[in-house]
């Protein structure tokens, strides 16, 4: 066993070197260790040596960190399960916003937590006397994640409505509304 274990350490020259490196460790091990850490961490120690990069592929890894319905959330958002992507990859797919809905939601996971967020455009709810053109306006703007925002110019009341069928995960959510007050101007923020 002695002999063996020896033999790891003689590099190419047939010189013996007497200290192991982070190289040396078992491609499992590794997968093991980094399969606790969040996917930004994961992929920092990726780009350390051939065996971090070989066990930052491991399915096992990143199928802990995707949601428990993520096959579900795969067919909804992308309309077909890849076959012959790993879950590195499945993963991946599902942090990028990814549009449906007629391309008035967008949906992702977030990269640290692996949580599910949605946005929805104003075109993907229901606003009172949005499309009467004497108190609404629809401004092209790159600020957007739609690329569009509705302004109010005027109005007395109004009410916003909407719903959502998506195969969300157990767990809680929070709603924001993003509202800036003030005239329209070519920067919003």
């Amino acid at each position: 066993m002695g002999a063996s274990f020896s033999a790891l350490f003689i590099d190419q020259d047939g010189v013996s070197s007497s200290s192991p490196c982070l190289g040396d460790l078992p491609e499992s091990c590794v997968a093991s260790i980094i399969q606790h850490l969040d996917p930004p961490e994961i992929c920092k120690l990726a780009k350390l040596n051939r065996a971090f990069s070989a066990a930052s592929w491991a399915d096992f890894v990143w199928e802990s960190k995707l949601p428990p319905n993520y096959h579900i959330l795969v067919h909804k958002i992308l309309g077909f399960v890849p076959r012959n992507l790993g879950k590195r990859d499945i993963y991946t797919r599902l942090c990028r916003p990814n549009t449906f809905d007629g391309g008035t939601k967008k949906v992702w996971l977030h990269k640290s937590t692996g949580g599910v967020c949605m946005s929805i455009s104003s075109k993907g709810l229901q606003i009172t006397g949005v499309d009467d053109r004497r108190y609404w306006n629809h401004i092209p703007t790159n600020e957007s994640r739609f690329h569009s925002i509705a302004y109010l110019r005027q109005i007395w009341w109004f009410e916003v409505n909407g719903e959502v069928e998506f195969p969300f995960p157990v767990g809680t959510y929070s709603v924001f509304f993003r509202l800036q007050l003030g005239r329209a101007s070519r920067g919003f923020g």
